[in-house]
């Protein structure tokens, strides 16, 4: 499994779909986060988007699963940005295969 930072971009013109969509979203990342897919989320204090950190085969696959999020599919995203991470130190270095 990789790791991968996957970066959510939230516009102001997406607002409204952030607000309505942000229960599902989280109940989704909750039960990611529970089968250790997803390793950390969270907003940006500047509201400007959210960073997660997740666990995958590959980013095809990433990509199909980061689209299964309310957040995503319900139009709350208007920019994302998925790069492979390798922690070396630290707690998320030990997801690494």
């Amino acid at each position: 499994m990789s790791i991968f930072a996957v970066e959510y971009v939230y516009g102001p013109e997406a607002e409204d779909g952030r607000v309505e969509h942000r229960p599902a979203h989280r109940q989704w990342l909750a039960s990611q986060a529970e089968a250790e897919v997803v390793l950390a989320s969270g907003p940006y204090v500047d509201g400007a988007g959210a960073l997660l950190i997740f666990r995958a085969a590959d980013e095809a696959s990433l990509r199909e699963l980061v689209a299964q999020d309310p957040m995503c599919s319900g139009g709350g995203v208007t920019g994302l940005k998925i790069s492979a991470w390798n922690p070396v130190i630290g707690q998320l270095s030990g997801y690494v295969a």
